[in-house]
């Protein structure tokens, strides 16, 4: 059988027809692929950006301080003396009358304050003075002071500070 030269370029065409659509459908089915798992992956994505944030409001640190019958919540911040504070307790402890803006306590130990804010203390504030080695409730404005480190503010019952005295009960919330 001789294959004439006009038959040979017709089964070269056909061929390469054939050729071209076997790419073309590889490469839908690749991309598709890629949908998918593009998919899958912001699926996964999006799973892990709301578990991280819930994470983070489960282990956001609230103290409870208990004093006259009432309660103030702190929100503690991720420094090192806030976290110091938070491993002292439960506390049942004295708190004082300092100045006319602010409560003050001492804690049992010392509190680290490396990486740990300086305070800009106004009413709510808590914060930890470091040359004293007290822990001070703010009801008032108060501004900055050198060795005045941040550790939380009040999400509730701030309006209870002013008033605290004697003993006062400070717990894990």
């Amino acid at each position: 059988m001789k294959i004439t030269p006009e038959h040979n370029g017709g089964k070269r065409w056909m061929f390469i027809c054939l050729g071209v659509f076997l790419l073309a459908i590889l490469a839908i089915g690749c991309i598709e692929q890629n949908k998918t798992d593009q998919s899958t992956i912001d699926n996964h994505s999006e799973d892990n950006q709301y578990k991280a944030s819930q994470e983070e409001e489960e282990t956001k640190m609230q103290v409870s301080v208990q004093a006259n019958e009432n309660t103030t919540i702190f929100e503690l911040n991720d420094g090192n003396a806030a976290k110091d504070l938070y491993e002292q307790l439960p506390l049942t402890i004295d708190v004082e009358d300092f100045s006319n803006n602010e409560k003050i306590f001492y804690p049992p130990n010392k509190l680290d304050t490396t990486n740990t804010p300086m305070a800009n203390a106004k009413s709510g504030t808590l914060a930890y003075y470091d040359p004293w080695g007290d822990v001070v409730m703010f009801y008032d404005k108060f501004g900055f002071a050198s060795g005045l480190y941040e550790l939380g503010n009040a999400v509730s019952g701030g309006e209870h500070i002013k008033n605290m005295s004697g003993t006062i009960l400070i717990e894990k919330v």
